[in-house]
């Protein structure tokens, strides 16, 4: 076959025509651009710092209108709009901002809230409420009402701090029941009457726990009665062996029931208490004797603590003011044998930053001088084998633990304000921030033990906030921010005794008490507490840093350095936030709590209260 002539200069394959790739590339680029623009605007939280750089680079004083409020967001053109979940009622105190929702695990609150101020809190837990009945009626001197008044302020805190909703009950809420008036016609001892006005009282509340005002809880918060009490069900009328009428638990029905029982009884006549009137042998179930509540019955005094015995039977108001000094130091023992490691003062960065944990020092060192007692080194009535009082360690370590045996006290700083003293002056800039400092670094070593180093911020978030709200780790800790100045009222409340001030004070910490500070960091921290001119230094630069941040967003268009700050450490500034929040959230509740119980009982005037009344409301 012979070969195939071709044209002269062709080729010897068949040429094919190569497409047009040009719109081809210039969609694809497109659409990568179009991808990196997305990706790079969704994290613009974390670049907050960089942009701010550059209008400062630009120049403070030229104002330039901000086109994003004018223009839709093109980043998410197909993305529907959201609406920001409802403004909860009392959710704001102050500049703390809070949403109550059971996603309050989630790292960051602004994915819920859509607020980056607003912190996302554990819902409240429903405090059941304990009753007590307290007579205003009978004849009783004026210093013995104002001893008996403190007690019962006593027995409010103690019950409050353990998560109970305490309520004094009078004659009035027994006037209200329906029973009332049978009881009226009946031929009652004294004793009996008085107890029975108790329970009717009780059953116009409806169901709860009943006690008398010198039971108190002596034990650990997540101690066994304590933690059934506080679920607030009680599906039967129970009483508990060796405290009498101390203590009742059940549901209205039920203790409705018993009244009217009692009303009928045949053993009515002659009778003292309750339960050698009723017939009925199982009206009640009877639980076992708790060991978790201190009963401060006549009984109990004259066999453990005679002189206030003595004192009660000389003069009744010098003893029911002994009674309740022994009650204070008891409460006070019982906290300090529940943290037998001491006391855990976090200080992550040491003495650099010692005026930041000065207020958390001036707690333990309070917590840690025993109160008074008239009978030294007595222990409560349901714990005979305590340890008495006396001073714990004080422990200073830079990152929190698991262990159970000590109690933490946590001071968690502004990020700006952690920034200037670590800086040693209050002039810092963006360079400093993003070239100088590690993101995040308060909450990386508080965790570190825990924790390891390799975790980012989103897990550590999630630790710290367990730590500080979780159910079972609340009670083992305080947690407060640096720059809030605490009172001991709040304090008290908190812990569920009165606090022994000694000389220290937490006013004077928060002021200028720099010798006050001294002498704790110098008795405590040997050898590393800051020298006297390092404390001096630190406390001017802490108070322009408290000015500056309560002025934050007030600066037009020159660099908000909080700002800056806050975008570098977007997980310090959630936990900062998180804690305020919670402090504030928990403040609310017990101020909004006093202020309902005194339309009941009256005002702070004594002309706007009846005699008697209110005066166990605390006013420091």
């Amino acid at each position: 076959m012979s070969a195939k002539a071709y044209p002269k200069n062709a080729s010897a394959y068949p040429q094919i025509s190569s497409p047009k790739r040009g719109p081809l590339v210039v969609f694809l680029t497109g659409a990568l651009l179009f991808v990196l623009f997305i990706s790079t605007s969704s994290v613009s939280d974390a670049s907050a710092a960089v942009k701010v750089a550059k209008e400062h680079a630009n120049g403070p004083g030229i104002s330039r209108p901000k086109l994003t409020a004018l223009l839709p967001d093109v980043r998410y053109p197909f993305r529907q709009a959201a609406h920001e979940p409802p403004v909860q009622r009392n959710s704001t105190s102050g500049e703390a901002k809070w949403y109550s929702d059971w996603k309050w695990m989630n790292p960051f609150s602004s994915t819920i809230t859509l607020d980056e101020h607003r912190s996302v809190l554990p819902p409240p837990a429903a405090r059941p409420p304990i009753y007590t009945f307290y007579n205003t009626e009978n004849e009783k001197t004026e210093e013995v009402r104002a001893a008996e008044s403190k007690l019962l302020l006593t027995w409010r805190r103690a019950w409050w701090a353990q998560g109970f909703k305490p309520v004094i009950l009078g004659r009035a809420e027994a006037m209200k029941n329906p029973l009332y008036e049978t009881l009226q016609v009946k031929e009652l001892t004294p004793a009996l009457e008085a107890e029975l006005m108790r329970w009717l009282a009780w059953g116009h509340m409806g169901s709860g726990v009943l006690a008398n005002w010198l039971l108190l809880p002596m034990g650990a918060y997540d101690d066994h009665l304590l933690s059934y009490l506080r679920r607030g069900q009680y599906p039967r009328l129970t009483r508990y062996e060796n405290l009498g009428s101390g203590l009742y638990s059940g549901d209205q029905p039920s203790i409705q029931a018993a009244i009217a029982i009692v009303l009928q009884s045949r053993k009515l006549t002659g009778a003292k208490s309750i339960l050698e009137a009723t017939s009925d042998p199982d009206m009640f179930a009877v639980d076992p004797k708790p060991s978790d509540l201190a009963f401060y019955d006549p009984g109990s005094l004259t066999a453990l603590y005679k002189p206030i015995t003595d004192a009660l039977l000389t003069n009744q108001a010098q003893g029911l003011t002994l009674l309740l000094s022994l009650i204070s130091s008891h409460l006070h023992t019982n906290f300090l044998n529940n943290y037998p490691s001491g006391f855990a003062v976090l200080s992550p960065h040491g003495s650099q930053s010692a005026v930041i944990f000065s207020q958390a020092l001036a707690i333990a060192h309070s917590l840690n001088t025993c109160t008074e007692s008239p009978v030294p080194r007595s222990c409560p009535p349901n714990m005979p084998a305590c340890t008495p009082c006396s001073p714990l360690k004080i422990n200073y370590p830079r990152s929190k633990s698991n262990d159970t045996t000590l109690f933490n006290i946590g001071t968690i700083p502004h990020p700006y304000t952690l920034a200037v003293l670590l800086a040693q002056r209050p002039d810092i800039t963006v360079k400093y921030i993003r070239r100088d400092t590690e993101r995040d670094r308060w909450l990386q070593i508080v965790t570190r033990d825990t924790l390891g180093t390799k975790l980012g911020g989103t897990n550590r978030i999630v630790s710290l906030k367990e730590e500080v709200a979780g159910e079972t780790s609340a009670a083992r800790g305080i947690w407060m921010t640096a720059e809030q100045n605490l009172q001991w009222r709040d304090l008290e409340w908190h812990f569920g005794f009165e606090l022994p001030r000694a000389d220290v004070s937490v006013q004077d910490v928060a002021a200028s008490g720099t010798n006050v500070q001294m002498k704790m960091f110098t008795s405590s921290m040997k050898p590393q507490a800051p020298t006297e001119e390092a404390l001096v230094q630190q406390k001017d630069i802490f108070a322009k840093a408290k000015q500056a941040i309560s002025k934050a967003g007030k600066a037009g268009d020159k660099v908000d350095m909080k700002e800056v700050v806050e975008a570098w450490n977007l997980a310090d500034t959630e936990a900062w936030r998180f804690v305020r929040a919670y402090e504030a959230r928990g403040k609310m509740e017990w101020t909004s709590w006093e202020e309902e119980e005194r339309k009941f009982i009256g005002g702070d005037d004594e002309e706007e209260r009846g005699e008697g009344w209110g005066r166990w409301f605390d006013r420091a």
